[in-house]
């Protein structure tokens, strides 16, 4: 078994370059912060569960995934986008909690991009087994703004590879409380995770929760 019974409250926060554009921030997130994130992490998947979606190619995804903020980004048979509904319900998303989108301007500024306002908040959930395949994130109209990332729960094993997919990536650990952000030159870069082995952690149980901030449009 994996992960962390007790937490990480060992850890101190550090900052590494991954390569131009992009910094993983470790520890960045304090215990009893990614305690509140649960929480609202809640909050919102009671009016929006968590739902594996299908690929435009018919294939379910292994992770579960919802959204908060004006944006949700959705895929289905007709292809990938951001939307103002939940398909599910018809509704607007609900609203991206501050905590989340003062986190993220934080985290951006302190991997070097000023005045990141995010409007979309993907919710991912990785049982044992989930996965993401190496992918670019290419759905937004502003390029020029980050993306940033936060880990909550097991660890797992972040791929951050280059302009194409078969690039061979670097393999990156992270645990609860990281934030990766890329930008510039990383922008358009191939990511991933590997699949999540079993453990539990004293925040999620036997999962992780992924929350990932873009400014969309």
């Amino acid at each position: 078994m994996t992960g962390d019974l007790f937490g990480d409250q060992e850890r101190s926060p550090r900052q590494l370059a991954i390569v131009d554009g992009a910094q993983l921030l470790q520890a960045f997130i304090a215990p009893d912060q990614a305690q509140l994130l649960m929480h609202a992490i809640e909050n919102v998947l009671a009016q929006s569960p968590l739902r594996q979606m299908v690929t435009p190619g018919g294939f379910k995804m292994s992770v579960s995934m919802s959204n908060c903020g004006e944006l949700g980004w959705v895929t289905d048979r007709r292809g990938y986008r951001y939307q103002a509904e939940d398909p599910l319900s018809s509704q607007p998303w609900p609203p991206m909690p501050p905590l989340f989108a003062t986190l993220a301007a934080r985290a951006a500024q302190a991997a070097g991009f000023d005045d990141f306002a995010p409007d979309a908040c993907l919710i991912n959930r990785y049982a044992p087994g989930a996965r993401m395949s190496l992918h670019q994130d290419r759905d937004e109209q502003d390029m020029r703004q980050p993306i940033v990332s936060v880990s909550l729960g097991l660890p797992a094993t972040f791929l951050f590879g280059g302009s194409e997919r078969r690039d061979r990536p670097q393999r990156l650990r992270l645990e609860s409380g990281d934030v990766v952000v890329w930008g510039g030159p990383a922008r358009l870069l191939f990511h991933g995770i590997e699949p999540l082995p079993a453990g539990v952690h004293a925040l999620t149980g036997a999962c992780r929760y992924n929350l990932t901030m873009r400014r969309a449009r």
